[in-house]
């Protein structure tokens, strides 16, 4: 049976530019080439979740503009619900400008626009939506007091929430109380609780922060070391898949998406979701951009044969 998914979300178009490297304050440097692709965290992880089989519904806004057009067009290929997506007059569609050196790494900045108008009212008019989903997933690339009213709804309705607090920033008690999975990067726990993701002691005590808040499942994603989770009285990091990375952009999202697509409601089978997750994310980061870059499930189990 397909999950139904929920994101509430960031809808960007992505500018790559390629460089040697990434400059530093005050340098300049040469960009070797440039593309453009359809992104944002929220848009990444729908399409992730919608590639590795999920049923999944779009909460988010678009600029009035060509580029909220091309967005659009982007996800209902992907056969995402689009029917919770608003078009403002006010802001442009979403920008991400990345820099992207020869070894894959990226630096990015990102202008809301739009996904910054995403408000209460839409969310208590998706009510029903989310109650109907199996995950709602949030990131912070759009307003955190509708992502807090939109967790709320979904416990109300038994829907587990997953949040991806990227880019990293405050968090609320009340927020985290309605969070079920908790999902950074070590950069980013350790914004959050100020204990660095730097072993596994460390680690431990970062998720037993989150767990006085109220949070079940703590997910912190390591790059290529793996994602270390603690849920219950289990508490291990999953070894990465060792691959050459040409490009790191959405390979988070990515994880975080397709896990929610094959995760299920109970949580019985986290560590293989999280595991599929990493052999999803190992792909996208063998190829440029981010929403071309990520993998269908066929392709995903071609390439593995479902074996570690």
């Amino acid at each position: 049976m397909k999950n139904k998914v929920c994101v509430l979300g960031s809808i960007n178009l992505d500018t790559t530019f390629h460089v040697e490297r990434i400059p530093l304050p005050g340098e300049t440097v040469s960009v070797f080439d440039k593309s453009s692709a359809p992104g944002g965290k929220g848009a990444n992880q729908a399409v992730a979740a919608a590639r590795s089989g999920a049923k999944v519904h779009f909460i988010g806004a678009i600029g009035n503009d060509n580029s909220g057009q091309t967005m659009f067009q982007s996800l209902k290929k992907d056969k995402i619900d689009l029917t919770n997506i608003n078009k403002s007059d006010k802001a442009g569609t979403g920008t991400a400008t990345i820099m992207l050196d020869k070894n894959g790494q990226n630096s990015i900045l990102v202008y809301p626009g739009a996904n910054k108008e995403i408000n209460l009212t839409q969310i208590k008019n998706a009510e029903s939506l989310i109650a109907s989903m199996d995950f709602i997933v949030a990131q912070f690339e759009t307003p955190i007091k509708e992502t807090t009213l939109a967790f709320k709804i979904a416990h109300k309705h038994g829907v587990v929430t997953v949040l991806n607090p990227a880019p990293a920033n405050y968090i609320s008690d009340e927020l985290l109380a309605e969070t079920d999975i908790i999902a950074p990067n070590e950069t980013e726990s350790f914004a959050i609780t100020g204990i660095k993701a730097d072993s596994l002691s460390s680690m431990n005590k970062s998720a037993q922060y989150f767990k006085d808040k109220g949070v079940k499942v703590t997910l912190i994603t390591l790059g290529d070391k793996g994602a270390f989770y603690s849920y219950e009285n289990q508490a291990k990091i999953v070894p990465a898949y060792k691959v050459k990375a040409v490009d790191t952009t959405a390979a988070g999202d990515t994880f975080l998406g397709a896990l929610s697509a094959v995760l299920k409601k109970d949580l019985s089978n986290l560590e293989a979701a999280i595991d599929y997750g990493e052999k999803a994310s190992s792909l996208t980061v063998q190829k440029n951009g981010a929403q071309p870059s990520i993998p269908t499930y066929n392709q995903i189990n071609k390439f593995y044969g479902g074996e570690k």
